[in-house]
């Protein structure tokens, strides 16, 4: 009888633990990105009484006659199945859809977390809401705006977002021109002419207009180009478009090619500007060029950005640049059911979880990353009720037995008396 009570007891001890999962997953119901956990049941080792036998020509065979010593908690599983999706409109909040964590560092060591709730420090450094810890990415190359998502990611790789920076000013080397010079007006005198206005940027930063005047040679299908400056900058270079009477496509002139020189007492120095014109046609239509695009700009302060489903935060000026100022790294691992939890939504990789594979949303399996949202639990409520209503039914049949034993036992020792 003190088996049956013993299997009792350990039976009301694994149902305390199945409590305890019930009970934490309850209590993390709106906690952000939570998994839920489960526990699983195993018999614990079986007492035989009888082992089994082998049929003989004149007897059948037996089973083996074993009764159990109670039961054990085999394990605690996590469902790593994706929660909803909740609108918050912060643009550092970030959920991830699909497989992948987010990864985070003290600056000694890398944790993984599906929590997105990020905001920025006073470096400008994306860091974990809860724990202050910094995101880990890539950065882009301030020059050019490239990310080099190959090179390795570490506790120091932390993604900055510098809100209130200033550019670096890019001088003005090409400029493009379109638009239309009307062929069906022809005056051998070379009256026929139009002015677009060109603005470009010196190394400072500092804006120069220029007028470009367009004016037909007085043969046709021909026409020369100079471009003037204003506010004492001056401009050197000149040339001549030719366009196919057929076709309206140019021939010859394109590229041109002009030098712009500051005022004198600036302190600037002269530079050379690339005109593409091989956009501008002679066709029988209103005449219009302007300029389509060209490559300087002033110094900008960076007001705001915004992160892309592939994990590319971009950059917004109030000079109107926009570039990319890093990449959000995710990371997946061969088995996620292996990863321990160390509190605060963070994981870290177990013998069992394998090594993290870190790379770029989107790629690799990964999920992709949708900014202003944040991901619920997955905690399924009903289902939590009715597991409550299970193990307590469980934790009370067992306590029955424990009685049960406990009045044989005392109807036992009555005997004597």
């Amino acid at each position: 009888m003190l088996q049956a009570m013993l299997a009792g007891v350990a039976s009301i001890k694994a149902q305390q633990t199945r409590m305890n999962v019930i009970g934490n997953n309850l209590s993390n119901v709106n906690t952000t990105a939570y998994k839920a956990s489960r526990v699983t049941f195993q018999d614990m080792l079986a007492q035989t009484i009888r082992g089994a036998s082998r049929p003989t020509s004149g007897l059948g065979g037996t089973n083996p006659i074993q009764f159990g010593l109670g039961v054990l908690v085999a394990g605690t599983d996590v469902s790593n199945e994706q929660g909803s999706l909740n609108a918050t409109n912060r643009p550092t909040d970030f959920a991830i859809q699909g497989n992948g964590f987010f990864t985070v560092s003290n600056g000694d060591r890398i944790a993984f977390t599906r929590d997105g709730a990020f905001d920025l420090d006073a470096n400008g450094d994306l860091v974990h809401r809860a724990t202050g810890e910094r995101m880990l990415g890539w950065t882009a190359d301030q020059a050019t705006g490239s990310i080099d998502t190959n090179s390795p990611i570490g506790p120091a790789s932390s993604v900055r977002v510098p809100i209130g920076a200033r550019t670096a000013v890019q001088v003005t080397t090409e400029v493009n021109l379109a638009g239309n010079l009307d062929s069906r007006v022809f005056t051998q005198t070379g009256t026929q002419s139009t002015q677009l206005t060109m603005r470009v940027f010196d190394t400072l930063g500092t804006e120069h207009l220029l007028t470009m005047t367009l004016t037909e040679t007085g043969t046709a299908n021909q026409w020369n180009w100079s471009v003037a400056g204003s506010g004492g900058t001056t401009v050197t270079g000149s040339g001549t478009l030719v366009f196919d009477p057929a076709t309206g496509n140019m021939t010859s002139g394109n590229p041109g090619s002009i030098t712009v020189t500051p005022p004198v007492g600036s302190g600037v120095p002269a530079f050379p500007i690339s005109l593409q014109m091989g956009d501008i046609y002679q066709r029988a239509s209103e005449m219009q060029v302007q300029m389509s695009s060209q490559n300087g700009f002033a110094p900008g302060s960076l007001s705001a950005f915004s992160v892309g489903t592939d994990g590319i935060i971009t950059g917004l000026y109030t000079n109107g640049l926009t570039r990319p100022l890093g990449q959000v790294a995710l990371a997946i691992f061969p088995n996620s059911n292996g990863l321990e939890r160390v509190g605060s939504n963070l994981w870290r990789n177990t013998d069992n979880s394998g090594i993290p594979v870190i790379g770029t949303p989107r790629t690799g399996g990964r999920g992709s990353i949708n900014s202003g949202f944040l991901e619920q639990s997955n905690i399924d409520i009903g289902n939590e009720f009715t597991e409550l209503i299970v193990t307590q039914r469980g934790f009370q049949a067992n306590t029955r037995v424990v009685t049960t034993v406990d009045e044989m036992l005392q109807d036992l020792i009555n005997m004597k008396r």
